[in-house]
């Protein structure tokens, strides 16, 4: 593994340039219109009970996702929304004692998701009411975590905010971030609930780390969307989150720099590319649409970060020898023990899924809030 990836403490790990996948995905449309609401109320049966009192129609489409991050789990819900109405409660006798920060989502009359007020209750603790939303995004907590170590949290709307940001801005750079960031993703979100839930005078200063990985997300997220930019400087990436170049300098040190940073990630999209044997451009094409102008230069960079020159990549590419590969495992719906609550307690008992995609009835089902 390149050195620049081990700066950020990663472990070496074969898999770690590969995207970030969701550890589990249901959907009732694996199964008949009028069995879809009982398969939906079966995802989360060890969390509570799940009650229909009014629909349009018989069937009930509804999907959920489930992103493993350490021992936490970031989930999705799509629902079918207005015009089904659901009364939902907490078990009485819980297996789990997570913390939950959610937060609904309507539709509106023209089709755009309005967020709904944030909510953090505790699964074992007394809770239930109705809905008809559309989506959910949730982040479930163990208590083993410190800042929910505790039967009650006191916690202001202006943190509840900022955390529920947060969260939503995780759950929408998931599909953009790599397999061997998960250990930073995982070290920052349990650093910024501590920093956010200390009952501590000393939080503002606690906070300052968090607050930088918050915006290094930002920013990140930005360089994604903006790879062809060739105009794309560290000027443009403060003056878009609004923080100064040293402060950029210092958060993606540890990646070896911003530049390096851009660089590899233009590399990884050239890699994806060259082995797409659908795209038949000369290799120096590509290399130009991710702003590598010289070849010579590009073809050294490609082969010091990969170990392989850029033709051989295509070469193995279009053999279907790809770079690496998930493991997809189908279940019949409804079977096995795959679940929400399964991947809660695997993450309490210290399990891991992963590297598998744990899949049920939909396969590649895309992610909910873009």
């Amino acid at each position: 593994m390149d050195a620049k990836v081990s700066s950020f403490g990663i472990p070496a790990d074969p898999f770690a340039d590969e995207p970030l996948r969701w550890t589990l995905a249901m959907d009732t449309a694996s199964v008949p219109p009028p069995e879809q609401f009982d398969f939906y109320r079966t995802w989360h049966a060890d969390l509570a009970d799940v009650q229909l009192l009014g629909a349009k129609r018989s069937s009930f489409a509804a999907r959920q996702q489930v992103w493993q991050l350490g021992d936490m789990a970031l989930v999705t819900i799509e629902c079918p929304g207005f015009g089904y109405d659901l009364r939902w409660e907490h078990r009485k006798r819980p297996l789990l004692d997570h913390w939950v920060l959610s937060v609904p989502f309507s539709r509106s009359p023209s089709g755009e998701m309005k967020a709904g007020k944030a909510r953090m209750r505790c699964l074992a603790l007394p809770d239930g009411g109705l809905t008809n939303d559309d989506l959910f995004v949730a982040l479930f907590l163990p208590n083993t975590m410190p800042a929910t170590n505790a039967s009650s949290l006191q916690i202001g709307e202006a943190t509840l905010r900022f955390l529920a940001d947060y969260m939503l801005l995780l759950h929408r750079s998931l599909p953009h971030l790599r397999k061997g960031d998960l250990p930073l993703i995982v070290a920052t979100t349990t650093n910024l609930f501590a920093a956010a839930l200390a009952p501590s005078n000393d939080r503002d200063m606690a906070a300052q780390g968090p607050t930088d990985a918050v915006a290094t997300a930002r920013i990140a997220r930005i360089i994604t969307e903006r790879l062809r930019d060739p105009l794309l400087t560290p000027d443009k990436l403060c003056r878009a989150v609004g923080v100064s170049r040293s402060r950029l300098y210092r958060m993606f040190e540890p990646a070896g720099g911003i530049s390096n940073y851009v660089r590899r990630k233009r590399l990884l999209k050239t890699r994806d590319v060259l082995a797409d044997s659908s795209d038949r451009r000369s290799i120096s094409s590509i290399a130009e649409e991710w702003g590598f102008t010289d070849a010579s230069t590009y073809s050294r960079m490609f082969k010091l970060e990969f170990g392989i020159s850029p033709k051989e990549a295509r070469e193995l590419g279009w053999q279907g020898i790809k770079h690496a590969t998930w493991l997809t495992i189908d279940q019949p719906a409804g079977g096995g023990s795959d679940s929400l609550s399964s991947v809660l307690i695997n993450n309490s008992l210290g399990l891991s899924l992963s590297p598998r995609r744990r899949e049920v009835a939909s396969p590649g089902a895309p992610g909910f809030v873009q």
